[in-house]
């Protein structure tokens, strides 16, 4: 089964068991409410949302039976996921995984998205083979001119120095 990576649990927060995540995920408002199943590590242990507050830059969650900092510290490091079937995008709306395969073009030069790549400060880039050498390119809306779904093309911005 194939999940969804939507962030980092960096810590908890409190005794309550209440968990602090980094997440970049563009659609948070639509998998961070009361009741969503999400998929904690690579046994992608599956728990119920509680609750959900925002926090500086913190997505805060507490998930059910764990209301104590000692249920949740196992927790602290691990990768956060959700099942494609709990996250329904409009037909507008799509994945930075859906651009894998994708034909990039940046002016007159072409390449293949092989994958996206999270940086440290929660910060995607599309990995893209241009003559077998990966190049990161950051993945940003006002970088990106079009994309077209149907002949599976995505026309990015050309940065002066980066190719």
């Amino acid at each position: 089964m194939k999940y969804i990576y939507i962030g980092e649990i960096v810590n908890t927060h409190g005794i309550r068991g209440e968990l602090k995540i980094k997440s970049a995920f563009k659609y948070k408002e639509k998998i961070f409410i009361p009741f969503k199943n999400i998929y904690i590590g690579d046994l992608y242990q599956k728990h119920t949302i509680m609750s959900y507050r925002k926090h500086k830059d913190y997505d805060m969650v507490l998930l059910d039976e764990l209301n104590n900092i000692n249920d949740v510290l196992i927790y602290k490091n691990k990768k956060v996921y959700i099942k494609p079937e709990d996250l329904k995008l409009n037909d507008n709306e799509y994945l930075e995984e859906d651009l894998i395969g994708f034909t990039a073009i940046i002016g007159k030069t072409k390449g293949k998205i092989e994958g996206i790549k999270t940086t440290a400060i929660n910060y995607s880039c599309l990995m893209i083979n241009m003559n077998n050498k990966i190049m990161l390119y950051p993945y940003k809306e006002e970088l990106i001119r079009k994309i077209d779904f149907i002949n599976k093309k995505i026309y990015l911005k050309y940065i002066e120095g980066l190719i």
